[in-house]
């Protein structure tokens, strides 16, 4: 088999993708309610197709359609063993235009195969308040049409996401701000520092939060979701004058799923 031109080419076995940059990244709604409705994050194909050109130049990889294009397979040329090395997956249709969108799907899916942005699975629950976007509801059924886009994304060394703010561009209007850890005080926050009382809350708060989830962000955004009615997903989120009140929905779901399991909450309770 011949080699296509390259003019270089690494190894394929040392091959690894950079993460996704804020602007490759699209938004989609998930699901719609009366308090608001979840985002979802995703990369077209174009995005693809860049970076495999990117990293493998223009003749260095390809992809073939097989079963009326519901299974792509993805090659990389490597001169290491004068081979094509290839990944496949299979898609599912869209809503409209069924065979591009089954091919586009299909292909989308072998890149994530080779580790095109993986990442985005570590996406934490993205909420958006219903005052932060314009739903309208007909004949029982609830759509939104806002534009929304990713402004800002980090990841960590493991190239899970740690940071993400999402700006609704038709309200012009940051809508979702999440950190995995602590979010960095604002300026104009440390010249007004918050009582010890509200500050042992929201200590306690993210101890027992961590206590229960093992500090998984993603457990700690779906239990607040679910507690607050999808207002919070974070523990920085909450107002200082309902911290008290979180809290012991914690304490309650701690006392009575994970009895026996100490935490130093307890311990000042015991004390």
């Amino acid at each position: 088999m011949n080699a296509p031109c390259i003019l270089k080419q690494r190894r394929v076995n040392k091959t690894k993708f950079r993460t996704l940059n804020a602007d490759e990244i699209e938004c989609r709604v998930a699901q719609i309610t009366e308090r608001g409705l979840q985002l979802l994050l995703y990369k077209n194909a174009r995005v693809d197709m860049d970076i495999l050109d990117e990293r493998f130049g223009i003749f260095g990889w390809k992809r073939e359609h097989s079963r009326d294009n519901a299974n792509c397979t993805v090659s990389i040329w490597t001169d290491t063993i004068n081979q094509w090395v290839s990944k496949e997956d299979t898609g599912t249709e869209s809503n409209t235009e069924a065979e591009k969108g089954l091919a586009s799907d299909s292909f989308k899916r072998a890149c994530v195969n080779w580790g095109i942005g993986r990442e985005l699975y570590t996406a934490p629950f993205i909420w958006v308040k219903a005052a932060d976007c314009d739903i309208k509801e007909k004949n029982g059924r609830r759509s939104c049409y806002d534009r929304f886009k990713v402004v800002k994304i980090g990841y960590d060394e493991k190239r899970r996401i740690s940071e993400l703010i999402i700006r609704n561009d038709t309200k012009n209007r940051i809508v979702f701000e999440w950190y995995a850890t602590a979010k960095p005080p604002a300026k104009q926050d440390q010249a007004r520092p918050k009582n010890a009382t509200q500050r042992d809350f929201r200590a306690d708060m993210t101890e027992i939060m961590n206590a229960i989830t093992g500090g998984d962000a993603k457990y700690i955004a779906t239990g607040l979701h679910v507690w607050s009615d999808g207002a919070y997903t974070t523990i920085e989120q909450i107002p200082d004058t309902e911290l008290a009140k979180y809290l012991g929905y914690a304490e309650e779901h701690y006392k009575k799923n994970h009895s026996g399991i100490p935490y130093a909450y307890d311990r000042k309770e015991n004390r």
